[in-house]
């Protein structure tokens, strides 16, 4: 199994109460944590303008100036964005971006794309909020669009949404191809299908019985579109709270429980309750039982999000000495 780190950038209230002048010591502090070593394969940062679960205007730093930061900071880990909305950036000018990300990074740049759905966000920006139809047609025609520039340096194409006329691209990608594409999403119709088409990573929902019945769609749509199932990596991400026993546990819950109420106090329930359910909360022979059910089952990519990351690394450094090497290939 390979494992990823989501860093915390604010989105989900994972930077509340440190100063805005220190967020960047924070953040580069556990991507380099996460550099250093060599139990994550990858580091993630979310692609969103407005924090959840509402947006009551705490910190939320831009996902691609993060990777642009991370590129030129970091030495080993891949970069990876989870997921970029396709529609909120032109996609001839974020294929120029990533590419040359990719060329900072020495060629470690992994492009997680969707199509978006936080709607406060979008009407916000000024995006209005199409139809989700609409939404994944951007998704696909995008996706095209990369696929041209990063292969052959040029791009002409004439879609219901985006349109481009002999655009360049120069350099391209380190990587062959360009960065590897993670159609992120389980819509079984339109997103699994085109994951089917183009992705060389998947993620979606990542508990048993959702994980296998959308493995089977997709699978269905790989055999529909000539493509063989076996090549793509299914992931999934995971709210991680683990403890050296139960009460430790309990703890961290109770202290993730506090730190919601301080901030969105009409959602903290809610949150805590999500984020109790989860798969991989326990103790690490806990979450060991677990992700290797869930390797059995083909997800062999976790991405992990700790909520206290920002302010105590202990659940982190629990995972790294105690589980990734149990799972780890």
């Amino acid at each position: 199994m390979r494992f990823g780190l989501f860093i915390p950038q604010g989105w989900r209230q994972d930077l509340t109460g440190i100063d805005a002048a220190d967020h960047w010591d924070v953040m580069h502090g556990l991507a380099k944590h996460a550099d250093d070593g060599d139990a994550f394969e990858s580091i993630w940062v979310y692609d969103h303008f407005h924090s959840v679960p509402e947006p009551n205007g705490e910190a939320v730093h831009e996902a691609w100036t993060l990777m642009a930061a991370y590129a030129a900071s970091t030495r080993r880990v891949r970069l990876g964005q989870m997921c970029t909305c396709m529609a909120y950036r032109n996609p001839a000018y974020l294929a120029k971006v990533a590419a040359t990300v990719d060329v900072i990074s020495g060629g470690r740049v992994e492009m997680g794309i969707g199509a978006g759905w936080y709607e406060h966000e979008w009407r916000a920006y000024g995006y209005g909020f199409p139809t989700a139809g609409e939404r994944l047609a951007m998704l696909d025609e995008g996706v095209q669009i990369f696929r041209q520039l990063w292969e052959k340096g040029t791009a002409t194409f004439e879609g219901r949404h985006y349109q481009v006329q002999d655009a360049q691209l120069a350099p391209l990608p380190l990587q062959a191809g360009g960065p590897p594409l993670w159609i992120a999403g389980g819509g079984e119709k339109k997103t699994l299908r085109i994951a089917a088409q183009h992705a060389a990573y998947t993620n979606f929902t990542g508990t048993p019985d959702v994980f296998t019945h959308k493995s089977e769609v997709l699978r269905g749509h790989c055999e529909a579109v000539g493509r063989d199932f076996s090549q793509i990596v299914r992931s999934a991400n995971y709210n991680v709270v683990i403890g050296a026993d139960q009460a430790a546990v309990d703890d961290k819950l109770a202290w993730i429980h506090d730190h919601y109420r301080r901030t969105v106090p009409d959602k903290a329930d809610e949150v805590i309750q999500d984020i109790r359910n989860g798969p991989l909360v326990g103790t690490p022979e806990q979450v060991v039982e677990t992700l290797t059910e869930l390797e059995g089952l083909g997800m062999t990519y976790a991405i992990s999000y700790f909520a206290d990351a920002a302010y105590d690394r202990s659940g982190i450094e629990l995972y790294e000495r105690e589980v990734i090497p149990a799972l780890r290939g």
